[in-house]
């Protein structure tokens, strides 16, 4: 009986298949070297920090969601506003930061701005951040939330936009074509006010883009690009208390795809996987304390609807 439902159910999968209109995929040369539309777009992202102890035990997932469009009504440039951000860490219950709710920016240059900012997004705005609660979010933790935006925007502004200084996108024509990013060992601070000093930063290695293919995306035909940031390495030096001086150092690789629509040039979605190994120096322990993480994203373009709809109140519920 089993077996007689398995061959029912692949008959109907195939002839369904056959009656569906044949999607015809052009050979190329493909012309990447277009910007966005310039109407309102709606993302939902979603970031999970996995860590783990050196001998490999579980030590917890830290998750950090936000809302997210692209609003052509801010002044001043390319407008974002972030509707909801909110964060669960551990087995904890959900909060929410209301520091950013209807919080609005307008997109800088990817490199560093004359204020020292990436992207133009204020780090003094990150520096003592609270949840719901009223309680300042820990140092690493506030890291967390303003990388969630310089996460963004790399994956949503940068690789999938042609880059004026060349080794961009637009170096893609065909499918299997590869090129090194200009942004290749590009060395962004991370410092955020006085929490994290200055002299942080995150460092990219050799960035790697390939044309991977054509692909469907809630119906929307997509170019299938890969990345790879190759070997990267940061520094971060914290000041958790007053007159406590805290360094972190160590390796990073982060990797993925980008869907980008080949109708109006915006994303469709990303993903990104990253494996983070690291050593902090804590002077009163007078030892280097290492750590493995492993880091999950994925992005979504999910409509005016769906992301109105998202806005809704929810039950807090713990993390699972």
């Amino acid at each position: 009986m089993k077996q007689t439902l398995t061959t029912a159910l692949l008959l109907s999968a195939h002839f369904a298949a056959a009656q569906a209109p044949p999607v015809l995929i052009p050979a190329g040369p493909y012309d990447f070297s277009g910007l966005p539309e310039k109407n309102p777009r709606y993302f939902s992202m979603e970031s999970r920090l996995t860590s783990f102890s050196p001998d490999g035990d579980l030590l917890g997932t830290d998750t950090y969601s936000l809302l997210l469009m692209y609003d052509p009504d801010i002044p001043g440039g390319e407008g974002y506003r972030c509707s909801r951000f909110q964060v669960t860490f551990g087995d904890t219950v959900t909060k929410e930061i209301p520091a950013l709710k209807n919080w609005t920016h307008v997109l800088g240059p990817a490199g560093i701005d004359s204020l020292g900012r990436v992207f133009g997004i204020d780090h003094a705005l990150f520096d003592t951040i609270t949840d719901s609660d009223g309680a300042v979010l820990p140092v690493d933790k506030r890291y967390h939330v303003y990388n969630a935006f310089i996460d963004f925007h790399a994956m949503c502004s940068v690789f999938p936009r042609p880059c004026e200084e060349g080794g961009g996108i637009q170096d893609l024509k065909r499918i299997g074509d590869c090129t090194e990013h200009g942004a290749s060992y590009s060395r962004p601070p991370t410092n955020l006010g006085s929490s994290i000093r200055e002299g942080s930063f995150f460092e990219n290695g050799r960035i790697l883009l390939v044309f991977k293919g054509v692909s469907l995306v809630s119906a929307v035909p997509c170019a299938l690009i890969g990345y790879d940031s190759g070997e990267s390495r940061f520094k971060m030096i914290l000041e958790p208390f007053p007159g406590v001086e805290v360094t972190g150092e160590g390796r990073s690789r982060y990797r993925g795809d980008i869907y980008r629509s080949l109708l109006d040039n915006w994303v469709q979605k990303v993903d990104l996987q990253e494996t983070v190994i690291s050593g902090t120096v804590v002077p009163m322990a007078r030892e280097t304390i290492y750590s493995v993480a492993e880091r999950t994203i994925v992005i979504r373009n999910i409509g005016k609807e769906a992301y109105v709809g998202e806005q809704a109140p929810i039950p807090v519920v713990p993390h699972r």
